[in-house]
């Protein structure tokens, strides 16, 4: 009886161990991602992928961190090729569970990036599609701060739609919801309340505030855009961009 016992608690650490060396795996790749060492962490999420493929987390994390080093590749097929990565981690992470707050604000980011390279036509069927995703994000968490930011781009992106790209809109989807250079910065200030040390949203918040007539305002915001530790592979280059808009507006 004793050893039954015995092997039966045996068994159960075979089952515990792998979901312990994942949570191991899953620190460790949080750990690199914040040194920041994305493309490390990035092959961090991948293993426990590979272990686990229906590890949310990690999914999501794959999408986000595809859309990061996306950005910075020069190669534009390559760069193509991290967010059409992106969007597959996000549409996987969303089979799981459609409701998943970050996994629609990644398939909003991964559609919001793969945009910016494309025809008018082509953005404008984009551009519904980014709306639904961050609306169902924000709906599941209303905390999400990188939502909130996601939702304050297609403000600023669809307020500075041309004439062409309006008409087209209202020809093809019957037009948009309302959008405003005032909402986008209403959501850039959400997501700064939320995270008050994520420096993309400041640079944006800037623009919008620039672009809204309100130019001492996104001084302001630059300046303390300026102080904020650097917290992703991004950051730096964002700041230089900061520091030369700041250059031309003061």
């Amino acid at each position: 009886m004793r050893l039954m016992i015995l092997l039966f608690y045996f068994s159960l650490s075979w089952l515990y161990l792998p979901a312990q060396d994942i949570n191991v795996q899953i620190r460790l790749a949080d750990h690199l991602e914040s040194i920041p060492d994305e493309m490390a962490a990035f092959t961090k999420f991948k293993e426990v992928l590979s272990t686990n493929p229906v590890n949310i987390y990690a999914l999501t994390k794959c999408s986000e961190l595809c859309i990061r080093i996306g950005k910075r590749k020069d190669n534009e097929k390559l760069r193509e090729s991290y967010y059409e990565a992106a969007r597959i981690y996000a549409s996987t992470a969303l089979k799981i569970d459609s409701l998943n707050s970050d996994a629609n604000c990644d398939m909003a980011m991964a559609l919001g990036r793969s945009t910016m390279n494309m025809s008018s036509r082509e953005k404008i069927k984009n551009v519904r599609e980014i709306k639904k995703y961050v609306d169902i994000s924000l709906l599941s968490n209303p905390n999400n701060f990188k939502a909130w930011h996601v939702l304050g781009r297609w403000h600023y992106e669809v307020s500075s739609l041309n004439f062409f790209e309006r008409a087209t809109l209202k020809l093809f989807f019957g037009g948009l919801p309302e959008s405003s250079m005032n909402i986008s910065i209403v959501c850039f200030e959400r997501a700064r309340s939320i995270q008050p040390g994520f420096i993309l949203n400041y640079i944006e918040l800037a623009k919008a505030y620039r672009k809204n007539d309100e130019t001492p305002i996104a001084i302001e915001a630059l300046k303390v855009m300026l102080t904020l530790p650097n917290q992703t592979e991004d950051d730096p280059e964002i700041k230089e961009a900061g520091k030369k808009l700041l250059k031309v507006w003061q």
